[in-house]
């Protein structure tokens, strides 16, 4: 793997509360500057960062019903709308923790069918947000199931914003599951190279991280 390589798998992050137009210009900035992915926000400043990135290959992702997932399907299938209809090439939903929490896993795949489906009739790519600091090893292991039969494009690990962030042992776990059907998405607490290596190792194929300069310094300084 070489620096654009990695580069190409990091989805450039920046979802704090106080975000505010310069950050975003940032962002985007920096993301043209290493060749990123995508750049991963809320879903407000999407038709701003569509803006911020033409004339380049780098995808706006949109973050919805984050962090906490608490929103009903129908508000989520309407924010991913939204935000498709703003510009976003990505879609990062959270799931509904406390519907899995109590196995309403009709429920859980209800949402992510709603929700891929849109994407996929729009031409844009789906990732799951599992969350998995609060799941037990069989909700993570459940989940992954739906998702294998649904084929979102991605599952992923957390938000980082909740209790734990990604570990190599969730990834590994999710990418068995899931096997090819699906691709798995790192995210919550990479912050150097190390730790992303350990990711992709384990077999995640995009990290979601707003450290991507630090690791790609990092990832030099191995050379």
């Amino acid at each position: 793997m070489d620096k654009k390589e990695l580069a190409g798998m990091f989805d450039h992050t920046f979802l704090k509360a106080y975000a505010t137009k310069e950050d975003f210009i940032k962002l985007c900035n920096e993301a043209k500057e290493i060749g990123a992915a995508m750049v991963a926000i809320n879903s407000s400043p999407v038709a701003m960062c569509k803006e911020l990135l033409k004339g380049t290959n780098i995808h706006v992702g949109a973050a919805i019903s984050f962090p906490l997932g608490q929103t009903t399907i129908e508000v989520k299938v309407a924010e991913t709308k939204k935000a498709i209809e703003d510009g976003a090439d990505e879609i990062d939903y959270v799931i509904n923790i406390g519907e899995l929490k109590m196995g309403h896993y009709d429920y859980i795949e209800k949402e992510m069918q709603s929700i891929v489906d849109v994407c996929k009739e729009h031409h844009v790519l789906s990732k799951v947000i599992f969350e998995n600091c609060y799941l037990e090893k069989d909700e993570i292991i459940k989940v992954a199931q739906i998702a294998k039969k649904v084929k979102p494009d991605y599952i992923k690990t957390s938000t980082g914003f909740g209790t734990g962030g990604a570990t190599v042992e969730d990834v590994r776990l999710m990418k068995e599951i899931v096997g090819d059907d699906v691709q798995v998405k790192a995210a919550g607490g990479i912050r150097d190279w190390t730790t992303c290596l350990a990711m992709i190792e384990a077999g995640a194929t995009r990290i979601g991280t707003s450290s991507s300069l630090k690791i790609l310094e990092e990832f030099d300084n191995t050379k």
